[in-house]
């Protein structure tokens, strides 16, 4: 005679209101891959203008979701959840392999240069994502943070030429390896309304640059360049002169 199978009751676990808060943010993040998506839909139809209106969209979710998950607590909420690793995810494709792919579908820089700068810029930055020290205690990035959403965006709004734009790529991606300071305009303290300031000038300009359907005039392509080429170097001006803005707080 066969024992009766005896089944445990199965313990459902009540989804808490701190976690469905923490993982609405990951589904925040999350929208980041459908605007990525979006945008490499209109850089394959080579719709330039929307494609990085879509990106400017994505950087802002980047922008608004991190402060949101500390406010929430969520690394402590969700412990199993990894929004480093989700946002990481992200934030190659739109920061890296979409602009990427613009340089290489509008071949600007001549259809070779724009394929070599293509093939350094995702090699480069997949390389920069693995280095688990990327960051400083005073949130400097070291070496350039592979934002090449920024630096190609740049460089189709002020149009400097195929080889002073392939130089450009050369010397960011060089760049990515060096012990140097690159900014990050929100968290580091030191400087911070002066260089955040100036952050969202660069984003007034490239608002306006769009509104212009990329055909910006020349006092916003000087306004890009000019605020571009600021947040570019002032992590290392920072960095050789640490007493500005407060002094040193942490190598």
């Amino acid at each position: 005679m066969r024992r009766p199978i005896i089944r445990k009751p199965v313990i459902k676990k009540k989804v808490t209101a701190p976690q469905a808060r923490a993982f609405s943010v990951h589904l925040l993040t999350a929208s980041g891959s459908f605007l990525a998506f979006l945008s490499l839909v209109a850089a394959s139809e080579e719709r330039w203008t929307a494609m990085f209106w879509w990106l400017g969209l994505a950087l802002f979710v980047d922008g608004i979701d991190g402060p949101i998950a500390r406010k929430l607590d969520v690394k402590h909420v969700l412990p199993t959840w990894s929004g480093d690793m989700l946002d990481n995810i992200i934030d190659y494709v739109t920061y890296v392999l979409i602009p990427a792919f613009a340089l290489y579908q509008s071949g600007f820089m001549g259809a070779g240069l724009s394929f070599l700068s293509a093939a350094i810029i995702v090699v480069s930055s997949a390389i920069y994502y693995a280095d688990t020290g990327m960051k400083t205690r005073e949130n400097f990035f070291k070496g350039f943070p592979v934002v090449w959403n920024m630096v190609v965006f740049t460089l189709f709004v002020t149009r400097p030429g195929e080889y002073i734009s392939f130089a450009v790529v050369i010397v960011s991606a060089l760049l990515t390896f060096m012990p140097l300071y690159f900014l990050h305009p929100v968290r580091v303290k030191r400087l911070r309304p002066v260089n955040l300031t100036i952050f969202l000038a660069w984003c007034a300009f490239g608002v306006a640059a769009l509104w212009q359907d990329m055909q910006a005039e020349q006092i916003v392509r000087v306004g890009i360049g000019v605020t571009g080429l600021y947040l570019f170097i002032i992590g290392m001006v920072m960095q050789f002169l640490p007493n500005l803005g407060g002094g040193r707080r942490g190598a």
